[in-house]
């Protein structure tokens, strides 16, 4: 569904020629680079000029439980104006031999879409479940030459299935990942949870600041002073995109009898924007 968009890149995309205004909280204001709306029919794959699949099953490092697949039955668009990421209880065997007991899928725009600095955004409905672990995320583009975490990491929207109201906003970089990132949370109030409809998840990067943001509100900034002694700030060059649904995995466990699959991630559409001027 193409919903209203944020306030940040509203004028950009509606082909104003003036500065389009600023987001709740915002210190900058940003014209579109590059977006992903969706738009396609039921059933449809992935745009493979804006994104490409990660394939595997080896747990990305997390002890993760599915196997990513390239499949329409894990990421499709539904005709409505949405990306599905479905995550399946189903015993799957790869290419590489590899056999798990669910699917997913997880994509990302490595080599066809890269930025530093400016706003990045998502209108996103979640999945729910113990063992469900959802994510829109960026990784230094980088990473083949140097590695992780020393690419860098800014999770923009990170959830564990039994946290159904927070949404978790990290930066991880050499002396600060894994387990120790540097890290924000932001809670719905009332017991409200990320499951029942779409919110937006934002991130506006400077080249010494990030600040995090859910619907328009502002719950963390993160400078090079905040990071701890004797570690450096590697947000300083382009970054690509993931969206996921994990499976299990180290941080949010195995799903359990509680559990109920199959659980989708609807995206209604990703955007980026440039700072204007």
């Amino acid at each position: 569904m193409r919903a209203v968009l944020s306030a940040a890149l509203l004028a950009a995309s509606c082909g104003a020629a003036s500065t389009p205004p600023t987001a709740p909280g915002s210190a900058a204001a940003f014209t579109v680079a590059w977006s992903d709306e969706f738009d396609a029919p039921a059933g449809t794959p992935i745009d493979p000029l804006k994104w490409k699949h990660d394939v595997g099953g080896g747990g990305w490092g997390n002890n993760q439980l599915e196997y990513d697949t390239a499949r329409v039955a894990n990421a499709a668009h539904d005709g409505e104006g949405h990306l599905v990421i479905t995550a399946q209880r189903e015993r799957f065997t790869g290419t590489d031999g590899v056999t798990r007991d669910y699917t997913s899928a997880r994509i990302n725009t490595a080599g066809r879409f890269e930025q530093a600095y400016g706003r990045f955004e998502a209108r996103i409905q979640l999945p729910v479940g113990k063992g469900i672990w959802p994510a829109f995320w960026l990784l230094g583009g980088d990473i083949g030459r140097v590695g992780w975490p020393a690419c860098g990491e800014v999770d923009i929207m990170e959830n564990v299935g039994h946290e159904p109201g927070a949404n978790h906003g990290s930066l991880h970089g050499p002396g600060y990942s894994g387990a120790t990132p540097m890290t924000g949370i932001f809670r719905l109030p009332g017991g409200e949870r990320l499951t029942d409809g779409f919110h937006v998840f934002a991130i506006e990067w400077e080249p010494a600041a990030i600040r995090w943001y859910v619907d328009g509100a502002l719950y963390q900034t993160r400078t090079p002073s905040s990071l701890p002694a004797g570690t450096r700030w590697v947000f300083d060059h382009p970054f690509f995109i993931i969206l996921n649904v994990a499976v299990g995995g180290n941080w949010p466990g195995s799903p359990d009898a509680s559990t109920v699959f199959p659980q989708t991630m609807r995206v209604d559409w990703v955007r980026v924007g440039k700072p204007s001027g």
